[in-house]
């Protein structure tokens, strides 16, 4: 299978076709080799329009949402950025084409370990990893420009909004059944501004600010 025409027509076809503008986001995903962040026996199914089981009860985004979160987290090439929920390291791979630094935690330490892998063995060293509770961020690293939340909690954490630099983005799904993408905005040392960027469905926000278990809230 030739995976550089398969990203490209990903690109093309899922991604910029649908609106994604933000050139950055679109070369960005043009770089990254997202067979690499698959399960080798999904390598042929990587740029298909969903998302794909990585292990321990995770997925690896739809390449579309991938892109839509990346481009409303508004990222430059000197800004640095917080990624909450590493899974298969695919987003923090191309946030980090983007951003001078990009610091990513994941909870599952199977997942932190095989994604560290992936970085160093594509030489992608400005990705700083942890494995933690993502929801109460990285204060020793902070403060963060932009802040990308890979999984939806009952409300943004507190803490993810007080490690936001005065400017900076917060992207952030909430909400149980009904989840919402949300854009908070710091424009003050004690203000926020909120915008609904729409409707979408992610895994569960597991944390001290989050949810206590995969199960809780629902039905």
């Amino acid at each position: 299978m030739d995976f550089r025409d398969a990203r490209e027509k990903m690109v093309e076809e899922q991604i910029a076709s649908r609106g994604v503008r933000d050139q950055r986001v679109l070369a960005a995903m043009r770089m990254v080799p997202r067979e690499v962040f698959v399960p080798t026996d999904q390598a042929e199914a990587a740029y298909d329009d969903c998302p794909l089981p990585i292990g321990s009860g995770q997925t690896i985004s739809q390449p579309y949402i991938v892109a839509v979160m990346i481009e409303a987290a508004e990222l430059k090439p000197d800004e640095r950025v917080l990624d909450v929920g590493t899974g298969s390291g695919y987003a923090a791979a191309v946030m980090s084409r983007i951003a001078s630094e990009v610091f990513t935690i994941e909870r599952h330490a199977p997942l932190s370990d095989e994604a560290r892998r992936k970085f160093d063995t594509l030489g992608y060293s400005n990705i700083h990893l942890c494995t933690g509770d993502g929801t109460k961020g990285w204060l020793e690293a902070a403060p963060f420009d932009a802040i990308v939340v890979a999984a939806s909690g009952p409300a943004a954490p507190r803490a993810l909004k007080d490690q936001l630099a005065i400017g900076g983005r917060l992207v952030v799904p909430v909400g149980n059944e009904t989840q919402h993408l949300l854009r908070i905005r710091r424009t003050h040392e004690s203000r926020f501004e909120e915008e609904d960027l729409g409707l979408v469905m992610f895994v569960r926000l597991i944390g001290e600010e989050g949810w206590k278990s995969d199960r809780e809230g629902r039905g």
